[in-house]
């Protein structure tokens, strides 16, 4: 009997074992399957489609678009690199707004040669200034790409491609497999192509609609994980009661005189920062930072400024440390209680993000246009700043437990690594009534002094 029982609890044991291991193993499936997922834009995503407008002997027309639906994410310079992987044995015979960074073997082509015949072509935006000849809408922009809320007019980007050996009628098209978007490195995801309903068209007189003989899907979401395994900014903190700043979390991005990447930030005082800045680096997306205790190539400041009887107001500052990138059309995601009463903003650009209804905490800001929605490199004018203005909701307002400080921060679409709460600048260990009770004290002494000194 009691073997029978040590056997069943050395049974019990090990599917205890295994079921723990199973639950593990699931867990690290569902967060990896969720990494893409973003709090604060549920539903923001770069949506391609794929329209077949003409048929050809042996192919067909099509126009491709990519619209990015995401709220505060953009695109940003040397841009966008499309790819795929054919079905069948398609070729690209000719591009317009875009083109193909390799042709591949075309051996077998007499005549005319094709612009592609590789399996898995990459594509990638014409730059501005691109002949009108080779334009269509919405090209050649570099393959920058701006955020819906920000720049809805230059959301979009689209090429137009003629494909051969690709059948000529729907029943016969065989949608490409395998696509990939790089913006312009890793971080985006793409799904399946899917077969949607033919996108329709109105004209300019809005008199006639036409339709795509064939449309497909393909929806790309981001993960900041897959993009960079260590994070891009960093938040410090101060404010006008109390003398202590915050600074980033040391080594946030990264640590100085790491002894595999060595010579990977640079001393602002160094005379050896110029030929470092203009040496090539591996990648032209490599930051190349100045030396700091975070070594993060963007830094906000959050300063708690002035206190007033019925607003209260801070100063928010962008830092560029980075001296080999330039921020364009850069813009800052903040999540704060009181963002549902902010009065005024200074010199940014603003509007309000709803993820979810009736909670009204996360702001979106960005620069004005021609003035400040340039980030240059760090140096003297690596720095942007504005204030904002608050007014105070009596039932929620305190400067205590660091509520004023904002619970998240975003650059560019990147989470921002905050300091550690126990850190924040709390208000002094001082009783408003030991303090009023003093003054008190104070103009006692005086006012009897006075008395005394007219007396005499």
């Amino acid at each position: 009997m009691e073997s029978q029982c040590s056997s069943a609890t050395g049974s019990i044991v090990k599917l205890s074992s295994f079921t723990i291991l199973l639950v593990f193993l699931l867990s690290c499936f569902t967060f990896t399957s969720t990494e893409a997922y973003d709090a604060l834009d549920p539903t923001g995503n770069i949506t391609i489609k794929w329209d077949i407008m003409s048929w050809n002997p042996d192919g067909y027309i099509a126009v491709v678009t990519m619209f990015n639906f995401q709220q505060y994410r953009h695109i940003q310079a040397p841009g966008w690199t499309l790819g795929w992987t054919w079905a069948k044995k398609e070729v690209i015979w000719n591009m317009m707004g875009a083109q193909t960074t390799e042709q591949g073997d075309c051996s077998k082509f007499k005549g005319n040669i094709p612009h592609c015949c590789k399996k898995d072509p990459t594509v990638v935006d014409l730059l501005p200034g691109t002949p009108y000849n080779q334009q269509i809408a919405n090209c050649c922009k570099g393959g920058v790409l701006n955020s819906w809320v920000q720049d809805p007019a230059n959301a979009a980007s689209s090429f137009q491609v003629s494909v051969g050996s690709a059948g000529t009628t729907n029943k016969t098209v065989r949608v490409p497999k395998n696509f990939t978007l790089k913006a312009p490195g890793p971080g985006y995801t793409c799904g399946p192509a899917k077969i949607v309903r033919p996108t329709k068209f109105v004209s300019a007189d809005k008199r006639r609609v036409t339709q795509a003989l064939m449309t497909w899907n393909v929806t790309c979401t981001y993960s900041q994980f897959l993009a960079q395994k260590t994070p891009t900014c960093c938040v410090s903190l101060s404010s006008f009661y109390n003398e202590t700043i915050v600074n980033c979390p040391t080594c946030t991005c990264g640590c100085q005189n790491n002894s595999t990447e060595p010579g990977s930030c640079v001393d602002p005082k160094s005379h050896y920062l110029a030929s470092a800045v203009s040496a090539p680096s591996k990648s032209s997306n490599t930051p190349l930072v100045q030396c700091t205790s975070h070594m993060c190539p963007i830094r906000v400041h959050w300063h708690v400024k002035l206190n007033y009887k019925e607003y209260w107001r801070v100063k928010v500052t962008i830092t560029n440390f980075n001296y080999r990138m330039n921020y364009t059309q850069w813009n800052l995601v903040v999540q704060h209680p009181n963002l549902d009463n902010l009065t005024q903003v200074f010199s940014f650009q603003y509007k309000p993000l709803t993820p979810y209804a009736g909670l009204n905490d996360t702001a979106m800001l960005w620069g004005v246009k021609f003035y400040n929605d340039f980030l240059s490199t760090a140096g003297p004018l690596g720095n942007v700043q504005s204030e904002l203005l608050f007014r105070k909701e009596k039932s929620t307002f305190t400067f205590e437990k660091g509520w004023a400080f904002p619970r998240r921060i975003y650059f560019n679409g990147d989470n921002c690594v905050m300091p550690p709460p126990d850190s924040y600048p709390w208000l002094p260990n001082s009783s408003p009534r030991l303090v009023g009770s003093l003054l008190y004290l104070a103009m006692t002494i005086l006012a009897s002094l006075i008395f005394l000194i007219s007396s005499a």
